[in-house]
């Protein structure tokens, strides 16, 4: 019995200490009852421990009766396969018993493991020995060293052995083996993806010997064949084996040796047939009857020989001599009479012909001297012509610029573009039989490097875009990224050409430029919506002054546009190509080599104002050009866009005037041509050493490349003639720019 907290507590003691007391009784209760608390809570756990066992032992034995009763399944099923796998195998054996073929399996190990009673059937003395267990090589040796085993002469077995491994070593192979008593076995080895070998022996005995037989019979029939053949060709034929014996010959032989056919019998020595005839013929070739003979008695390999002789005065005869494969050999001897006389008499001809040959070679030398001279003289005076007539036109078309936004009716502004559009035709006539006389007189040089076809293509579609525009046609130029290699003059001309023929002679519809990129090359192509070409003009419209649906206007061109096309693209060896259908459209190709691809697409330009609104103010240009017409021309046109011009007509007087007026220009504008035989290179080259460097231009109607050559040397800019606008504007632009 516990006693209560009372009587263990002395209320007599201060209250400190019953306090103190308290906390020990309290602290020893709780003691106490955590105690039996933990007793219970172990012998819970055990329980509970015991309850889990015992339901884990319940589950492992039905895992155990299920195993069993699998296990149980798997036994049965493995029964049964393996009665069907030793079922399988006696089939196996059984058919590999009543196959007609010796059959036998080595495994990967090189070992045997099964093989019927066919398989060594030829050679009795080894085939106890044919048994599960018997490695490869041993197999090979007990063959080798059979009494039944044909060995040819000078073989071995150890010889045999080894060439039998050899074939071995084949994944797949088949070949024969010859037995005693004239008996064949064909043996055919094959490997297993698993690395067995599989070895089947056929017996062949009857194939070969009827093979045999067959060969007889070919080799009778072909010898009948051999000798009618012979006596049927035009050569005297003999046939000598390895003991120098004649073994066949024609009649064709004897009749052309002149020997009588009852002394050419089969087994007469070579020599003996030599001396029957060596005293009728004589040698033509170095070679003589020794050195006949000792080619016949020669021991080493023979090699082929030829020869000629003669026998009378008029009768030659060509010896062929071969050796054969088992060291006999063959002489044929044609007769060739008529071909020396037809010889004879065609070297007769021949020296008749070389003398008519030399006597019109030097008519038509000096017919050709003619002609080159006369296209001398006509390409001479082509260029000629187009320089003094593009002067004057350069002149014509400055004033016409320089007064078409002054004229304040609508009616004389039309008249005036009417104007410039009959200059610009004729201009480009002129252009264009200047091209097609340099192309034709084979002067045209080319300048191949690298260009930017991006930019091209964006000035073309400016330049032609107002003509498809007053057409009402739709000009559509697709940018291209790429380089191409090619002369920048002339696939510009070409591309200009094709261009301005599409939109000529399309009504309705559309023009296309576009750029297909190949391999190594890109095709530049140019369709139109036009009538389309027939297709027997695909080869006349490339030549020159042929126009399809020609008018009567000398402003349509004279048909050489695309005369120049083809003439520029062979010289520039850029395959070209049509395709047109009629009521369709047509489509030009032109391929060209391409050099590579750029990153990014090619910036526009920016379009320019209208030319009323081109002001250079307070520019100072230098002008020397000694034709009065075009000075005052380009004067007048350059003072309208408010520029001072300082207009000279030679290089003295442009010094003398600089001098005087103490003033450097911004710009220069030189002719090429100058009077006496001054050149405008020359004349800025002076100037660059009195006033130092400005921007500056020469200006010609010289399109040569000697003289387009002779600017870029001095490293100065080049403005044809006609000056075209825009590019003395762009020019101007420039050196403002730079001032």
């Amino acid at each position: 019995m516990i006693p209560s907290a009372r009587a263990l507590i002395n209320p007599s003691d201060p209250i400190e200490r019953q306090n103190e007391k308290l906390f020990e009784i309290c602290s020893a209760l709780m003691r106490r009852i955590e105690q039996i608390n933990d007793d219970h809570g172990a012998a819970y756990t055990q329980f509970q421990r015991a309850v889990l066992l015992e339901e884990q032992v319940r589950e492992r034995t039905r895992d155990l009766e299920n195993a069993l009763d699998l296990l149980n399944v798997s036994n049965s099923r493995l029964a049964s396969a393996n009665r069907e796998t030793e079922k399988a195998r006696l089939d196996l054996a059984n058919a590999i018993e009543n196959i007609q073929e010796g059959f036998a399996l080595f495994d990967a190990d090189g070992a045997l493991n099964l093989c019927n009673s066919r398989f060594g059937m030829h050679m009795p003395d080894i085939r106890q020995e044919l048994k599960p267990g018997l490695t490869f090589d041993d197999y090979i040796r007990l063959v080798s060293k059979s009494r039944y085993l044909h060995l040819p002469d000078g073989v071995s077995p150890e010889d045999w052995v080894q060439k039998r491994m050899t074939h071995h070593a084949e994944e797949h192979v088949m070949f024969n083996v010859r037995m005693i008593w004239d008996r064949w076995v064909q043996v055919s080895e094959h490997r297993m993806p698993g690395g067995q070998t599989v070895i089947m022996q056929t017996d062949i005995s009857d194939i070969i010997r009827m093979e045999r037989m067959e060969r007889g019979k070919i080799i009778d029939d072909q010898a009948r064949l051999i000798r009618a053949t012979l006596e049927h060709i035009n050569q005297g034929v003999g046939i000598f084996d390895h003991e120098r014996r004649l073994v066949g010959f024609n009649q064709r032989l004897a009749s052309l040796l002149s020997i009588p056919l009852t002394q050419m019998r089969a087994g007469l020595d070579f020599e003996t047939i030599f001396r029957l005839f060596e005293n009728q013929i004589t040698y033509v070739s170095d070679l003589s009857g020794q050195g006949f003979l000792d080619w016949v008695n020669r021991s080493d390999r023979r090699p082929p020989l030829r020869f000629e002789f003669r026998r009378g005065e008029r009768r030659y005869f060509d010896v062929f001599a071969e050796e054969m494969p088992d060291k006999g050999f063959v002489v044929s001897i044609t007769d060739v009479t008529p071909e020396r006389e037809a010889a004879l008499a065609l070297s007769e001809a021949n020296e008749r012909l070389e003398q008519r040959v030399t006597e019109r070679t030097l008519e038509l030398e000096d017919a050709l001297a003619v002609a080159e001279r006369a296209m001398s003289s006509r390409s001479r005076f082509v260029a000629a012509a187009s320089h003094d007539l593009l002067q004057p036109l350069s002149a014509a078309t400055l004033y016409l610029s320089s007064i078409a936004e002054e004229l304040g009716e609508q009616r004389h502004r039309d008249i005036v573009g009417k104007a410039q559009n009959a200059l610009s035709s004729v201009q480009s006539i002129i252009e264009a039989l200047l091209d097609i006389s340099k192309l034709e007189s084979g002067r045209a040089a080319v300048d191949m490097h690298t260009i930017d076809l991006a930019a091209l293509l964006r000035q073309l579609r400016d330049e032609f875009q107002p003509l498809a525009e007053r057409k009402g046609l739709e000009l559509s130029v697709i940018p291209s990224r790429v380089r191409i290699r090619s002369d920048a003059t002339y696939i510009r001309r070409i591309l200009q050409n094709l261009i301005s023929n599409a939109i000529r002679y399309t009504e309705t519809g559309r023009v296309l430029v576009g750029v297909r990129r190949m391999r190594r090359s890109v095709r530049i192509e140019v369709w139109d919506t036009g009538p389309g070409i027939p297709q027997a003009e695909h080869e006349a419209i490339f030549r020159e002054f042929h126009r399809l649906n020609a008018r009567s206007s000398a402003s349509e061109g004279l048909g050489l546009g695309l005369a120049i096309v083809d003439r520029a693209c062979a010289l520039l060896r850029h395959p070209l190509s049509v395709e047109s259908e009629e009521g369709v459209g047509t489509v030009f190709r032109v391929t060209v080599p391409l050099v590579d691809r750029l990153g990014a697409a090619p910036p526009e330009e920016d379009t320019l104002p209208p030319q009323a609104q081109w002001r250079h103010d307070g520019l100072v240009v230098l002008l020397i050009e000694n034709d009065l017409d075009m000075r005052r021309a380009l004067t007048l046109l350059l003072e309208k866009w408010n520029v001072e011009v300082l207009d000279v007509a030679s290089g003295d007087e442009a010094i003398q005037l600089l001098e005087e007026i103490d003033l450097v220009p911004d710009a220069m504008l030189v002719d090429l041509q100058l009077d006496d035989g001054e050149l405008g290179t020359d004349v800025v080259s002076k100037i660059y050493d009195l006033i130092g460097h400005v921007p500056a231009r020469i200006i010609s109607a010289n399109r040569s490349p000697e003289a387009i050559a002779q600017v870029e040397a001095r490293d100065m800019g080049l403005l044809h003639k006609p000056i075209n606008p825009i590019s003395l504007h762009l020019f101007l632009e420039t050196a403002g720019a730079d001032t």
